[in-house]
């Protein structure tokens, strides 16, 4: 369903976004030297490795550069109306 946004930090803004597509990758690093020991798939992760549990899209202002969650945009919209 489209949804109604308005960068809360410019007020302006109502028709110019960037719709960032968040994918997460789970990667086990050696501590030492920064390389990427092993990369996991959602359901073969280790009992510590918790999965991402963040927004699949974060929007961006193509005004004045604020990034959110969509949530934020989406609620800032319906209360101009």
């Amino acid at each position: 369903m489209a949804q109604v946004y308005r960068c809360p930090n410019c007020r302006t803004n109502k028709s110019r976004f960037n719709l960032i597509q968040q994918v997460a990758t789970s990667v086990k690093k050696d501590p030492q030297s920064g390389d990427v020991v092993q990369e996991y798939s959602s359901d073969n992760l280790e009992p510590f490795h918790l999965p991402y549990r963040g927004p699949e899209v974060r929007v961006q202002c193509a005004a004045c550069g604020l990034i959110e969650d969509e949530k934020t945009f989406a609620a800032f919209g319906d209360r101009s109306m």
